[in-house]
């Protein structure tokens, strides 16, 4: 069992005797969605790794934000306090988000150590990134924010005009 799953077990076990309603059906549905991708993964017995609990609960968390987004929008802040409520009792099991300048510097040294120098090379680049940003930012970040093109372009620009970005 990950390290994850005992801390939500064990969330699970003091919410019951909290009689804490609301962590207790979080923490339920969390557990359901983490047994039924272990059964989709390969069947009942299947233990699920660190990193693929932490896309579980990731993907829980952002069930609920596109939940509190429509709730917003049709008027209805009962259902939209409860699930940011939600949201709060699982990000609980999420590693801290990397901050922009350490996503930064990441990608330079991802960049850097595939030796990516143009557009072309971005596959190689986000594969790379992805694997060692695993759980502590989501993808949507990593591909929206165009971080990594514009480091590719500002040293592909570098490399037009004889400009050594490795100081």
């Amino acid at each position: 069992m990950s390290a994850i799953n005992g801390q939500i077990t064990e969330d699970l076990k003091t919410a019951m005797r909290a009689k804490d309603a609301l962590s207790l059906a979080v923490l339920r549905g969390l557990k359901a969605a983490i047994k039924n991708t272990a059964i989709e993964k390969g069947g009942a017995d299947t233990e699920l790794s660190e990193v693929e609990v932490l896309a579980v609960v990731r993907k829980q968390v952002k069930q609920r934000k596109d939940s509190v987004q429509a709730f917003a929008e049709a008027g209805r802040k009962d259902l939209e306090e409860k699930e940011a409520a939600e949201i709060v009792i699982l990000e609980r099991f999420l590693p801290a988000e990397l901050s922009e300048d350490e996503l930064a510097g990441i990608i330079e040294e991802v960049i850097a150590a595939t030796g990516a120098s143009s557009r072309k090379d971005m596959g190689r680049v986000m594969g790379s990134l992805q694997e060692k940003v695993a759980g502590r930012t989501d993808n949507s970040t990593l591909s929206s924010g165009g971080a990594c093109e514009a480091v590719l372009e500002a040293e592909g620009a570098a490399a037009m005009n004889g400009i050594n970005l490795d100081l």
